[in-house]
């Protein structure tokens, strides 16, 4: 069955546009956890623009599931990692100033720095590697020591309403190089109740998938936990069953891919 992490940045830039505690973080990720996710994800970056390093050490006492951090390596978030042994890391070749993640690791040209976090992180926590879903990026992955691979999904969400087929094909064959390769299958950014029902039932062993921008926004609307309810059932349930409960509209979307 496959996994949502619920990416919390959101909460915390929220929280930070005003100082102070509101929204608590902390409770909304227990709140999160009570309504259904079957962990929570965190991205700290250095300038603590959303995500504070003192949010990771508070986090990690009180969450009762599974707890992955997103990062890049620096020897700043390394230890941060070593600290807190959260389930499970996964790494990031973001910039220090990028907005938000844009891009996969170039596994092959930067196999020499992954394989010594790697190495390193094992001892602590599941490891895994956000690639574009490129083959050789793949197999760059498993040389590197990976137990996971995340595939970056942004392309999929963008060319899903104008060629699905098109837009998933990529996608499927990575997930089959991942498990030629035995490694497991996370995805994550811009997924969202319009794509993921799609993308989970054509990508084969699919572990988990990590959502956060789009959940958040789809709550200021539907209420936290009835959009953690339509996340749910897109995982779990057809997208007949999706069109008729749970708010969706588009016309193409109506196909029962249970």
């Amino acid at each position: 069955m496959v996994k949502l992490s619920v990416n919390i940045n959101k909460i915390a830039t929220l929280r930070n546009a005003r100082g102070g505690n509101i929204p608590d973080l902390v409770k909304m990720a227990l709140s999160i956890e009570n309504f259904g996710a079957d962990g929570i994800t965190v991205h700290p970056r250095p300038d603590e623009r959303h995500i504070r390093y003192q949010d990771v050490r508070d986090l990690k006492q009180v969450l009762q599931k599974d707890f992955n951090i997103e990062g890049y390596p620096s020897e700043e978030f390394m230890q941060l990692i070593e600290e807190v042994q959260p389930t499970q890391v996964t790494l990031v070749p973001d910039k220090p100033d990028a907005l938000t993640s844009n891009a996969g690791w170039d596994t092959k040209e930067n196999e020499a720095l992954l394989s010594d976090v790697v190495a390193r992180l094992k001892k602590v926590a599941r490891v895994s590697i956000f690639v574009n879903p490129e083959p050789a990026m793949i197999e760059g992955a498993k040389q590197c020591g990976a137990d996971r691979i995340e595939l970056y999904t942004e392309a999929y969400a963008k060319m899903y309403l104008e060629d699905k087929a098109e837009a998933i094909a990529p996608f499927i064959l990575a997930a089959k190089t991942a498990e030629e390769n035995a490694l497991g299958v996370n995805a994550g950014h811009d997924l969202s109740y319009y794509n993921l029902n799609f993308f989970n039932k054509k990508i084969p062993n699919l572990l988990e998938v990590s959502i956060g921008h789009a959940l958040i926004c789809d709550a200021l609307e539907f209420g936290l936990r009835d959009t953690m309810n339509i996340y749910r059932r897109c995982l779990h349930r057809s997208k007949k069953y999706i069109n008729e409960h749970c708010l969706l509209t588009e016309e193409d979307d109506s196909e029962d891919l249970g």
